[in-house]
């Protein structure tokens, strides 16, 4: 039997080991999208800096992409840890979209999250991905807004507006 090699995983645009934003481009890619919040009435909004992948100047919420043999809640909380060196005090599910972006087409499956935090204990995690954070009530959003976010915010705020 004649064997032919193989594209290795990592140097695929689809493999294992390539990063999300370029498997995105080739298939459905998991990300955790996740909102912060101080449980009165503020979220934590991050500036995207130059080094972000899109979007950069643009406010947005934290997010990250789902690891092999991760659980949804285990992804959340690394990413608060990561992003913005805070604990999830709390973490509840909001919902899930499907997102197409872009030309070529990205594909990001994201999941939902309402993550409470400390506002005390949030700085800065990823200086070359965000140069700024802020609490913002949702009446009073800075701009420009991530192209993602408002739609982001409305399945938030229809969180807040149902009775647990």
């Amino acid at each position: 039997m004649n064997h032919v090699p193989s594209e290795s995983p990592s140097e695929s645009p689809s493999g294992p080991s390539a990063r999300p934003a370029e498997r995105a481009l080739t298939a459905p890619t998991v990300s955790c999208v996740f909102v912060c919040h101080d449980g009165r009435g503020r979220v934590l909004l991050a500036r995207r800096s130059a080094g972000a992948r899109d979007e950069p100047g643009a406010w947005d919420t934290g997010a990250g992409a789902l690891e092999h043999g991760e659980s949804f809640e285990a992804a959340v909380r690394r990413e608060v840890r990561e992003e913005y060196l805070a604990e999830a005090l709390a973490v509840e599910t909001l919902g899930v979209r499907n997102i197409l972006r872009g030309d070529p087409v990205s594909h990001w499956v994201a999941l939902l999250f309402a993550v409470r935090v400390d506002p005390d204990r949030v700085a800065i995690g990823e200086p070359d991905k965000f140069d700024a954070l802020g609490w913002f009530p949702l009446d009073a959003l800075p701009r420009p807004q991530h192209s993602q976010l408002g739609e982001t915010l409305a399945l938030f705020g229809r969180s807040l507006a149902t009775p647990a």
